[in-house]
């Protein structure tokens, strides 16, 4: 990171912490006067630049704070002196893009109001497109306007080209009526009056075309996370006016690869966080530990049974399902997305990062399944070097100590993304998309290719476990085949797989979640 100034407000705990990083980098693009003048005019109410979280859309505040601690208030002075005169010495001007931001509830076929926010470019000149993400991840009113055209929003890219954006909780989740469900199964169709998030979507579609004036008839969807699986799901039945998706970092299978299993080994701390964030209230609700190093809380717990006993008694459904179903049994295969993926039905631009720590199974897969039926050349997709939903952060330069020497994700969001829905939702550019773009770590640059895996290109070899806790691609001779390696698996003091002490899943804080797999793990090689 350049340098520049780390400034925490709020009390004593991490938790109850904000944390405003000023980059020289950011204050050379007067990147946060805003949220520092806000700072003042607004009782420690701070605006960021984007959620810690990237599934959850773009946020404008953060929660209030009750204290300041004196010594953050002169740094704080200190950093809007510097960022007073930095967008004089910038030299960039960005535009001025005014949005007027509407909110209404939309009813559904079944009677069920969904809380949507709309967006609307004011005094726009031609009829636009509508861009919509639907998420579980809704807090409060949502972003403002003026945060959303911010030019530091992920989305300032489209933002720029013109379109109506729509928001939309889903049932149950913060303002949205109904009951929430994980990852809702797709209905059967031979049930009339059945309901999923394809019907849900395909009637705001419906609502959206008859109550927004001045539209041209055509609706984009996109989404990272469970944004991307609900993209995933608009894509199933499309309404006549979705002409255009994106599914990023979509799960496909929650226990061959995604999110709760990785090839189907139970990965008990996330599993047990996502859940109990999800269902323990309408919007997102951190499960409260009482000690800082998850490990030794984990670790504490005891048999898994006492999850239910002491702590979440029965009541977050997608637990119980753990509990009841841990093997790949036909509850696991139902809301996979395998049975559903049978044909591609709108343009599909699939995005994965090679570091995803969540979700990296899903998007390869998704882009499997379609590829089988592809016969117009309408399902792509985008690898790069990002952690999970890393390219609706930063600029993408570095990830983790890794240099990339190229902005990745200002590449992606302003070169790729951009494109792919001016292209399709406003028949701007050229529709000529490369089947597969990579970019290739090492040489760290994008490669454009014909097709994924390059077959023609790649040598397919096999590895072979081999004494003494060796890799090789040689066949292990016949001496060797009773050679074995011996290792001690202790329940009572299981291997950390990041250094301790070990944060919640989305800390506040900070948490080293996000960047594991790309981290030195050699802390651990010393073990009995």
């Amino acid at each position: 990171m350049p340098p520049g100034l780390d400034i925490r407000l709020g009390g004593t705990e991490p938790e109850t912490q904000t944390c405003v990083k000023v980059s020289m980098r950011n204050l050379k693009r007067g990147g946060i006067v805003k949220p520092v003048f806000q700072s003042i005019g607004e009782a420690n109410t701070f605006s960021l630049t984007q959620s810690r979280n990237p599934e959850i859309p773009f946020s404008d505040t953060c929660p209030r704070q009750t204290a300041m601690d004196q010594a953050w208030k002169c740094l704080l002075t200190m950093a809007i002196i510097i960022c007073f005169c930095a967008p004089f010495c910038s030299g960039q001007d960005a535009p001025n893009v005014k949005l007027e931001k509407r909110t209404q509830m939309i009813p559904m076929r079944d009677g069920v109001e969904l809380y949507t926010q709309i967006f609307i470019p004011r005094n726009h000149a031609e009829p636009l497109p509508f861009l919509m993400i639907r998420t579980p991840y809704g807090n409060g009113d949502g972003p403002s306007a003026e945060a959303f055209a911010s030019p530091r929003s992920p989305y300032w890219p489209l933002v720029k080209e013109g379109y109506v954006f729509v928001l939309q909780d889903i049932r149950g989740r913060n303002k949205s009526q109904g009951e929430f469900e994980m990852l809702r199964r797709p209905r059967d169709k031979t049930e009339l009056d059945s309901i999923d998030e394809n019907t849900d979507t395909n009637d705001t579609i419906d609502w959206l075309l008859t109550n927004v004036s001045r539209n041209n008839g055509r609706v984009g969807i996109f989404g990272v996370s469970y944004p991307g699986w609900l993209t995933v799901m608009a894509m199933l039945d499309p309404h006549p006016a979705l002409k255009a998706v994106s599914p990023q970092a979509s799960p496909a299978d929650m226990y061959l690869g995604d999110d709760f299993h990785h090839n189907g080994a139970f990965r008990l701390s996330y599993a047990f966080e996502y859940a109990s964030m999800m269902e323990t209230g309408k919007i997102v609700t951190h499960f409260q530990f009482d000690q800082y190093d998850t490990y030794k809380w984990y670790l504490q717990l005891g048999s898994l049974a006492n999850v239910n006993d002491r702590y979440l008694h029965h009541r977050v459904p997608t637990w119980n399902n753990f509990v009841q179903h841990p093997n790949y049994d036909q509850y696991w295969q139902r809301i996979s997305v395998d049975p559903y993926l049978t044909q591609v039905t709108v343009p599909t631009l699939n995005v994965a990062g090679w570091w995803d720590q969540e979700d990296f199974y899903g998007p390869l897969r998704i882009y499997e399944l379609l590829e089988k039926q592809d016969k117009q050349n309408l399902n792509h997709l985008v690898v790069g070097p990002w952690n999970h939903g890393g390219w609706n952060s930063s600029d993408g330069n570095t990830l983790g100590k890794i240099k990339f020497g190229t902005s990745t994700s200002k590449y992606f969001r302003e070169e790729v993304q951009a494109r792919w829905f001016a292209c399709h939702l406003k028949g701007k550019g050229d529709p000529d998309f490369p089947e597969a773009l990579m970019f290739e770590t090492g040489s760290n640059q994008w490669r454009e290719l014909s097709q994924w895996p390059p077959e023609a290109t790649v040598e397919r070899r096999k590895l072979f476990l081999r004494a003494n806790s060796r890799l090789a691609f040689e066949k292990p001779k016949t001496d060797e085949t009773s050679a074995f390696d011996r290792f001690v698996s202790d329940p009572a003091n299981p291997v950390p797989y990041r250094p301790r002490p070990i944060e919640p899943t989305y800390f506040r804080a900070g948490s080293g979640w996000s960047t594991w797999l790309l981290e030195d793990q050699r802390f651990v090689q010393n073990r009995p």
